[in-house]
C-alpha cells in the first residue's frame, strides 16, 4: 500500500504525487488505466468504474468518446469503403442535422434509452417529416450497434424508440392533367421545352437526366437506357461536378418511348447541334460531359439546381399570366404551386396509374428500390379517383 504526502495509507493502485494530485493506475486486460484527480474520493469512484468497465472489456482508449467522436470513426471505418462517394455528404448531413445536433457531446457510454426518444420527440416538434427521422434514427442505430460490437457499451440504446409513421413534411407534389398542359404550354418557345417533355414523359430523376447521353438513347429499338446520374455537390464552398452510377441496382432500366419522346428527342438533337456550331470552342461541356443530351444555352451540364431554377421561371410566369388575366376577368387568380423536379416525376408516376398500368410495371419503369415507394404514389392517385368516384354516387342516391 502507498501513502500519500502527509504518511495515510491510500487504497491500492492510487498514489499521490509531489504536486498534490492523486493517481491511480492499473492494467486490466491488457488495458491500461491512469487517472488524475485532486478530490481522492472522486478518483476511487473512477477508478472503480473505470476497472469494472475495463473487466466487462470497454477500451479505456474509448472511455470518454462522445457520440459525434464515434460517429466519425465509425463512418470512415464502416460506411465510407461501402457508400458512393455522393452518398457521403448527404449522409453525414443528415446525421448532425439531427442526432449529432441534439446529443453529439454526450459520452457514448452515458446515452439512454430516454435520450434517444427525447430526441425523437424534439425532431418531431420541430417539424421533421417522419422519413427524415426514421432516417435519422436507423443510422445513429447502426453507428451505436457497431460500438456495442466494439465493445464500447453494452446495451444498444436506440431500440423500442417510438417513431410517428405518419409523414409530418409537406404532401407529394402532383400536377393535374390541366396544370401539366399549362406547365408545357408556357416551355414551348423555351430552351428547356425538350428536356422537360421528356421528364414528364419518361420520370426520370433529375440527377438521371442530367446525366442522359445519346448513347442510351436507342432510336432503332424506341427506348431510353439509364445508365449513370449527374451528381452536383457543394462542399465548404466547393463545387463538384460527377456523373455516378443510378441510384439503386433498380435504377438501372430501359424506358421505351412514349407519347412524344422520340419527337423531343430529335428536336433536341438538332438544336444541341445548332448549339455547338453556334458557340464552337465555347461550347462548355467536354470530356466525359461532351456527349450529354441535355445542357445550358453555353452547353453546361444540367445541374438539379439549373432544372429548379427553371421550373420556378415556368411557375412564375404562369402565375403572372393568370394575374393578368384575373384583373381583366374580374376575379380572383388562381394560383400556380411551386414545381420541383420530383414533382414531375411524381406526376408521371401518377399518370401511369390513371392509365392502368400494373404497379409492378410502374415500379419498374420508376426505378423504384421498394414496391412499397410505388405503392404510396398508387394510394394517392387512388384516393383522389376515390372522391370523384364518390361523388358521382351522391347525385345516383
Amino acid at each position: 500500500m502507498s501513502k500519500d504526502l502527509k504518511g495515510r495509507t491510500l487504497p491500492k493502485g492510487i498514489y499521490q504525487r509531489k504536486d498534490g494530485r492523486y493517481e491511480a493506475r492499473a492494467i486490466i486486460k491488457g488495458n491500461k488505466i491512469q487517472l488524475y484527480n485532486t478530490n481522492l474520493k472522486k478518483l476511487e469512484k473512477e477508478f472503480k468504474k473505470a476497472k469494472e468497465e475495463a473487466e466487462q472489456g470497454l477500451s479505456q482508449k474509448y472511455a470518454s468518446i462522445t457520440l459525434n467522436e464515434w460517429f466519425e470513426l465509425w463512418f470512415q471505418k464502416y460506411k465510407v469503403p461501402r457508400i458512393k462517394v455522393t452518398s457521403i455528404n448527404p449522409m453525414k448531413t443528415k446525421y448532425y442535422t439531427t442526432f449529432g445536433r441534439l446529443l453529439g457531446d454526450v459520452r457514448v457510454r452515458d446515452i439512454l434509452n430516454m435520450d434517444i426518444q427525447d430526441a425523437i420527440n424534439q425532431l418531431q416538434e420541430e417539424g421533421r417529416a417522419a422519413s427524415s427521422m426514421r432516417e435519422a434514427l436507423g443510422r445513429v442505430r447502426e453507428c451505436l450497434e457497431s460500438a456495442k460490437n466494439n465493445k464500447l457499451i453494452s446495451e444498444n440504446p436506440c431500440f423500442d424508440i417510438i417513431v410517428p409513421w405518419e409523414n409530418t413534411g409537406k404532401e407529394r407534389r402532383f400536377l393535374t392533367q390541366e396544370e401539366q398542359t399549362t406547365f408545357l404550354k408556357t416551355v414551348e418557345n423555351s430552351w428547356y421545352k425538350e428536356m422537360f417533355y421528356i421528364m414528364f414523359l419518361t420520370g426520370l430523376r433529375v440527377g438521371e437526366v442530367g446525366g442522359l447521353k445519346w448513347e442510351d438513347v436507342d432510336f432503332k429499338g424506341k427506348c431510353i437506357h439509364v445508365n449513370r446520374s449527374l451528381s452536383c455537390e457543394y462542399h465548404e464552398g466547393v463545387k463538384t461536378l460527377r456523373l455516378t452510377t443510378p441510384k439503386t441496382h433498380n435504377s438501372y432500366r430501359k424506358i421505351p418511348f412514349m407519347g412524344e419522346a422520340e419527337e423531343m428527342l430529335l428536336s433536341q438533337k438538332n438544336k444541341q447541334r445548332k448549339l455547338k456550331e453556334s458557340l464552337g470552342n465555347r461550347y462548355r461541356s467536354e470530356g466525359e460531359y461532351e456527349d450529354l443530351v441535355f445542357v445550358t444555352t453555353m452547353g453546361s451540364p444540367v445541374t438539379r439546381y439549373v432544372a429548379e431554377k427553371e421550373c420556378s421561371k415556368v411557375v412564375k410566369a404562369i402565375n403572372e399570366e393568370e394575374a393578368y388575366l384575373s384583373v381583366r376577368e374580374g376575379r380572383k387568380p388562381v394560383v400556380f404551386e411551386k414545381v420541383y423536379p420530383h414533382a414531375i416525376r411524381h406526376t408521371f408516376c401518377s399518370r401511369c396509374f390513371q392509365l392502368g398500368m400494373n404497379p409492378k410495371v410502374v415500379q419498374k419503369l420508376m426505378g423504384h428500390q421498394h414496391y412499397s415507394t410505388t405503392m404510396d404514389i398508387y394510394t394517392h392517385v387512388m384516393e383522389d379517383d376515390l372522391t370523384e368516384e364518390t361523388c358521382k354516387m351522391k347525385s345516383a342516391i
